[in-house]
This record gives C-alpha cells, sequence and structure tokens, in this order.
C-alpha cells in the first residue's frame, strides 16, 4: 500500500472516530458516587446528576467542590478513551507529526 493510500486511509477512520467521539458517553464521579458528570467524546456536557442529600444550602461549598472534583474525573476518562482509540487507528500506520 502507498504512502498516499495509507494517509486515505488514516483519513477515513479519523473522521469516523470524529463522529464516534460525538456519541460516546462518559460518566465521571465525586462523593462516592453521590455527584456524576458525563461528559461525550467531544468534552462536551451531556448531564449532571447530583444526589439529593446534598442540597443543603449551608453546605454549597462542599456540592461545588465534588461538581469540580467530578468535571476532573470525568475529563481524565475522556482523555483516556481518545488516547487508547487514536492508538487503535494508528496502529501500523506511519507516524505522521501532529497527528496522535
Amino acid at each position: 500500500m502507498s504512502s498516499y493510500q495509507q494517509a486515505q486511509k488514516l483519513l477515513a477512520k479519523m473522521n469516523e472516530f470524529q463522529e464516534t467521539l460525538g456519541k460516546k458517553e462518559i460518566t465521571g464521579e465525586s462523593g462516592a458516587g453521590l455527584v456524576k458528570v458525563t461528559l461525550n467524546g467531544k468534552h462536551e456536557i451531556v448531564m449532571i446528576k447530583i444526589d439529593p442529600s446534598l442540597m443543603v444550602p449551608s453546605d454549597v461549598d462542599m456540592l461545588e467542590d465534588l461538581i469540580v472534583a467530578a468535571h476532573r474525573d470525568v475529563e481524565r476518562k475522556v482523555e483516556e478513551f481518545i488516547a487508547n482509540e487514536s492508538s487503535k487507528i494508528s496502529a501500523g500506520m506511519p507516524r505522521i507529526p501532529g497527528m496522535f
């Protein structure tokens, strides 16, 4: 297979992967699951779930911290997913600078 054909194949896989990212949903959590944040593979927030037991007006700071922690958790998971899937796409292909 020529370099051009390999690049075309890689480009097609990357385009397909971009479509998949918008549909993939990944959830992160904090507070032993009391706060959950779900992102799609494009880092867009799809959903936030907060256990009603956390709805205490005098403890808003804790709730805010748990939301931030859940978001950090899901961001890490999304990045891991993207890295793993990207390495599968480019497996066996020559490295192109700036891509993956």
